[in-house]
């Protein structure tokens, strides 16, 4: 079923795709669309250096004359790339306006708002530039060299690149024997010498050779322990020198309290022998904290223990009232929780999250679904992630990251890794050398804006990773512009490739064609395989004919997506 188009034809199928909003991610994303050959013209706010007037329509955004301009009526797919979440909504009614039928890939940093409109907007995709990249951040700190992510079997699987040299395991063995295993995905081979694709390497038994290089998808490991009551209950006995740091006034007070009150009981029974310890002890608290006692304790007492005694109330009134005043700072305020948090904090083997950004909350929630003790360090005790992270029983320091002290109160020294995320490169720079000069052997991820200086910043300061949010989400909204709702993707040789799940239907071309002949004649590289409340993976699954109400998941190059997109639109789905 090899598909031949002569260039004007697939220039003509080809979709048109508008770039709205070329700020640093949306003008990755307008690259890299021009890069796989799409017709694409871009909106922006001011003219770009080096493009065209005829490629980027400089404009009010949301303007119809703007949206006009770049062909909004003949266009099939609108990417809003722009940072603006009430922009990026004003763009897309008015796009929809002028076009009811447009395809429309929104960027919205309100993953609930952008959920809404999913529910609501016929063809309408949200995307999350946080959401896209925090899943790279995880696997980066988990110790995986990702490249990208792929949802298969309902999880998010790391993408990485292995490249055999001479001491690589798997050199000499054939890539059937490395199909079959299902804890790995092998999604594109290519190998040093030669042109094949990997289906037609896995039926010939090709073997791995130095030089050649395979991306593998791996199947993430969650881990179900979690400590009991009883554990983290004793976690906390164990760090009570926390207690001293955010209660000490209080203990301090309570202290001043106690020795009034002793001092008052002796004055007491050494001045009449007749009163009992206890009588004195009654009256003394009675009397110092205003709840009254026995005036028979000194209703015959001299004058001078009448004026200890009217000393000795005001001065328990005095310290009753801070006392009272403390305790209720520290219980109702923010030091009973800072406490608590701090006496929380893992000794060994965490993670810790420094900042809590969009894309930290986000890598907060996954490492903690995956199982792994997490610890959050943020300045703003207002953030409004707090109650989140709070919410699921992390503990949150509140303090600066770039401080040693702050670092050390978060068990740097026995961590698993150091991720510097918040909004501001410049400070996650400092608290990554500052968490590296303390201790070297622990890994650090730094979030970094503009990709060019992140790939500089890893050369030069040796982190273990330097990651782009815009590097990372922009081949996910190329691919998602491309057509579908995409799965995954990555970037290979500078080739796109994305990753989804298509509905074989009766008139699917790929209907009743076994898969690996539809997978070498289209070029694509099947997953697995949906049938009849089962999945077939591995060598079954090339040997498998497709039907009617199969879903096939696959990947394929994105240059080829948008023919498969064009024979049969609604065939494509997300899991």
């Amino acid at each position: 079923m090899q598909l031949f188009l002569c260039k004007s034809c697939c220039d003509y199928m080809k979709p048109r795709i508008i770039v709205c909003g070329l700020s640093r991610t949306g003008y990755k994303i307008f690259r890299l669309l021009r890069q796989q050959g799409a017709l694409v013209v871009g909106i922006h706010h001011k003219p770009i250096p080096g493009e065209s007037a005829g490629d980027v329509i400089v404009g009010v955004l949301h303007a119809a004359s703007t949206l006009t301009a770049a062909g909004i009526q003949q266009a099939h797919t609108l990417v809003i790339a722009g940072p603006d979440d009430e922009l990026n909504l004003s763009i897309m009614m008015q796009a929809r306006v002028l076009n009811p039928r447009i395809r429309i890939i929104n960027r919205f940093f309100n993953t609930n708002l952008g959920d809404r409109l999913d529910q609501t907007v016929p063809n309408h995709l949200s995307m999350s530039v946080a959401g896209l990249a925090a899943p790279v951040f995880t696997f980066a700190a988990l110790g995986n060299q990702a490249i990208g992510q792929i949802k298969l079997f309902k999880q998010t699987w790391p993408i990485h690149e292995e490249y055999i040299d001479e001491n690589h395991p798997w050199l000499g063995r054939k890539l059937v024997d490395l199909w079959n295993d299902r804890s790995r995905m092998l999604i594109y081979y290519m190998p040093l010498k030669g042109e094949i694709d990997l289906v037609a390497a896995v039926l010939s038994g090709q073997e791995l050779k130095v030089g050649d290089r395979l991306i593998v998808g791996t199947q993430p490991r969650v881990r179900s322990i979690r400590k009991s009551l009883i554990a983290k209950v004793l976690k906390v006995l164990t760090n009570l020198r926390q207690f001293k740091k955010h209660a000490e006034s209080v203990v301090a007070m309570s202290i001043v309290l106690f020795v009034i009150v002793v001092i008052a009981t002796l004055t007491y029974t050494s001045t009449n022998t007749n009163i009992s310890i206890v009588d004195a002890l009654y009256f003394a608290v009675g009397m110092i904290t205003g709840a009254g006692g026995n005036d028979k304790v000194v209703e015959n007492a001299p004058a001078s223990i009448k004026l200890f005694t009217v000393f000795m109330m005001l001065v328990g009134a005095a310290v009753i009232g801070l006392l009272y005043a403390l305790l209720n700072d520290f219980v109702l305020g923010s030091r009973f929780k800072q406490f608590w948090d701090a006496a929380r904090v893992p000794h060994r083997h965490h993670y810790i999250v420094c900042g809590l950004s969009g894309i930290g909350i986000k890598i907060v929630q996954q490492l903690y679904a995956s199982g792994h003790e997490v610890v959050v360090i943020e300045r703003d005790s207002n953030n409004k992630y707090v109650n989140t992270a709070r919410g699921v029983g992390i503990p949150v320091i509140y303090a600066d990251a770039s401080f040693s002290a702050t670092l050390k109160v978060a068990n740097l020294e026995s961590a698993a890794a150091v991720l510097a995320v918040t909004g501001n490169d410049a400070t996650n720079l400092e608290i990554a050398l500052k968490a590296k000069c303390m201790t070297p052997k622990v890994p650090v991820i730094v979030h970094y804006a503009e990709p060019d200086f992140a790939r500089m910043a890893q050369q030069v300061f040796d982190f273990e990773a330097v990651l782009s949010p815009a590097e990372l989400a922009a081949p996910a909204f190329a691919a998602a512009a491309l057509g579908g709702e995409i799965l995954g993707n990555g970037i290979t040789a500078d080739s796109l490739w994305v990753a989804f799940a298509t509905l074989i239907t009766a008139s699917h071309p790929f209907c009743g064609q076994p898969v690996k002949d539809v997978a070498m004649s289209a070029d694509f590289v099947p997953l697995y395989l949906e049938t009849n409340s089962q999945t077939i993976h591995g060598w079954d699954l090339l040997e498998t004919s497709l039907s009617a109400g199969d879903v096939l998941y696959l990947t394929m190059p994105a240059t080829r997506l948008y023919q498969l997109w064009r024979s049969a639109p609604p065939q494509l789905m997300a899991s």
